[in-house]
């Protein structure tokens, strides 16, 4: 048996582009969004501010590569870049496209694509859409002829050999048996052979993967379907309300925000059945996407590098359970300091999660050394 490996999410948007400046002001990053937060009630722990790793701006391999160094020293062992392909239009590409072609860093990497609209609430709603995404069998082929080329890259990560490719919103595909039977075939007639394909499991998706053309799924963390009841202003009454300024923000988190308790998301989670399909674990250390959202933001509150332990040993050993899953385990997120979900050190925790990461990893994969 092997080690598990661990794979997290990771954002590119840490580099202006042209269309985020036309659509949200010159020099638009996910840094804009993370320095302007702003606490929405006493005790909400906002603006997250990095620490080791800084403001950092991706189109400097020098960062990259820092990132890599220090997700390797803590036991990460890949990065799952988000992917945006709108039709042969590709947006936020350059740190990708810039680490494929200089072998630098010289580390793990796949790809998930973020199949949804690009809008102004950026969250995959509908409201105001600034790109579309739309499908066609051209366009399937295209996608996979140019993907191709990152799967034939050794720094690749494979499944059972196969590179990994995961599709966010598989549903959203108006014929996902066709499109992934045109993937397969593309990618034995150039030499690819086969490939391990995913999607990201979500409450729309009904059927099993393997019906729908997929190998396996890949958990979202939040879990959205396991959210508790929102907590109120009642049950938040250790977090002191003694200003206006903070009875503004009071009455706004009535109205709009949605306060959940991560250590409820940590308890539900770590109860999960296994389903019958292939379906790789996913943990979080945070999650609190206000920066983003100006209304409705989902905020976690209370977690913290032991309860982000706890999940994790628990997120194993059911990971340990099952008889058919590859040992892989998403980290959600490296780096998505707008949804407050990150393992990059900030100022607050600095290298907590990052430690409780490579503690629950060592144990997990001792405790398989000793069986083995």
């Amino acid at each position: 048996m092997s080690d598990v490996r661990a794979i997290a999410f990771y954002l590119p948007q840490y580099h202006p582009i042209p269309e985020n400046d036309a659509w949200w002001g010159k020099g638009f990053t996910e840094w804009t969004n993370v320095t302007k937060a702003r606490p929405l009630f006493r005790g909400h722990y906002q603006p997250h501010v990095p620490a080791d790793l800084g403001f950092y701006d991706l189109r400097v391999v020098e960062s990259r590569e820092a990132q890599a160094e220090l997700a390797r020293q803590y036991g990460v062992t890949g990065f799952c870049y988000y992917h945006y392909w709108f039709s042969g239009k590709r947006l936020l590409y350059r740190p990708f496209d810039e680490m494929l072609t200089s072998a630098r860093p010289d580390f793990p990497f796949c790809l998930c694509w973020a199949n949804e609209n690009w809008t102004r609430v950026w969250d995959g709603g509908d409201s105001e859409i600034l790109m579309k995404q739309t499908y066609s069998e051209e366009d399937d082929l295209a996608h996979i002829r140019w993907l191709a080329r990152a799967f034939a890259d050794p720094r690749y990560i494979r499944v059972e050999n196969k590179p990994l490719f995961i599709i966010y919103r598989a549903h959203k595909l108006p014929d996902i048996r066709k499109t992934t039977a045109i993937w397969r075939e593309e990618c034995r007639r150039l030499g690819i052979g086969e490939v391990f394909l995913c999607r990201v499991d979500t409450g729309a998706d009904v059927l099993p993967p393997k019906e729908l053309g997929l190998d396996a799924a890949v958990e979202f963390q939040p879990d959205w379907s396991e959210l508790g009841a929102p907590l109120g202003s009642r049950r938040l009454r250790h977090f002191r309300w003694n200003d206006f300024r903070f009875f503004l923000h009071r009455k706004f988190l009535a109205d709009n925000t949605n306060v959940q308790n991560y250590s409820h998301l940590v308890a539900s989670m770590s109860r999960r059945p296994l389903p019958d399909y292939i379906r790789f674990p996913c943990v979080t250390p945070s999650w609190d996407n206000s920066p983003r959202r100006r209304r409705a933001a989902t905020v976690f509150i209370e977690s913290s590098p032991k309860l982000f332990h706890q999940w994790l040993v628990a997120a194993l050993a059911n990971l340990a359970k099952s008889k058919n899953t590859p040992r892989i385990l998403f980290v959600n997120a490296w780096n998505e300091w707008g949804e407050g979900n990150h393992l990059e050190p900030d100022q607050l925790h600095g290298r907590s999660y990052l430690e409780a990461l490579r503690q629950a990893l060592g144990s997990a994969n001792a405790c398989v050394a000793r069986v083995g």
